[in-house]
């Protein structure tokens, strides 16, 4: 028997009831057989990026998601036309540690048509900086309009749900074609984060 895929979600928003998180948070519950998908909730808990500085544990909780991700799904808004200063920290806080070395990587634009092209660009220039793989067919857009968070955080609407699942079923797709993954007893080192 094999343990499914593990893919970690990381929301480069910090506002209470924002699209990109929503989006994240309703693929997780959507996920199809074969994807454990993990929710990373710390990003504004990280310290500001210091080099040579004390990691601390919220830098350390967030290597761990990372070292157990046999994928990452990034979704991010567009601040003054690119990354949000929070989320950048976050990528800057993996430069030196290399957790998103050859770790595939996809990620989903939720901006309206025409915009959010800032952030996704440079998305792509960092990420091909820490020398992650971008899994191009898994990259897509999902539009979500704010008034369709529901009050739990999710969205309702069944061809985004469609469209979230679609983006983890190729990304679990992509995996395939690499490897199979390892048989990893609960609790064990390299086991998946909870």
């Amino acid at each position: 028997m094999t343990r499914p895929w593990t893919v970690v979600l990381v929301s480069g928003s910090t506002r209470a009831g924002s699209g990109n998180t929503a989006a994240l948070l309703t693929a997780a519950a959507v996920a199809p057989d074969g994807v454990r998908a993990v929710y990373y909730p710390g990003l504004a808990d990280l310290p500001a990026f210091v080099p040579d500085g004390e990691q601390g544990p919220a830098v350390i909780t967030l290597r761990e998601h990372l070292v157990a991700a046999d994928a990452v799904l990034l979704c991010t808004p567009e601040y003054a036309g690119t990354l949000p200063g929070s989320f950048k920290n976050l990528l800057d806080w993996t430069v030196g540690g290399g957790e998103l070395y050859g770790k595939p990587v996809a990620f989903i634009n939720v901006a309206a048509p025409g915009r959010g092209g800032g952030a996704e660009a440079t998305l792509r220039v960092v990420l091909g900086y820490v020398a992650a793989e971008i899994i191009e067919d898994a990259c897509t857009r999902v539009f979500v309009p704010r008034d369709t968070v529901g009050p739990d955080g999710l969205i309702a609407d069944a061809a985004t749900r469609t469209a979230l699942a679609d983006v983890l079923a190729k990304i679990a797709a992509f995996l395939s074609t690499r490897s199979a993954p390892d048989l990893i007893t609960p609790g064990a080192p390299g086991s998946p984060v909870a």
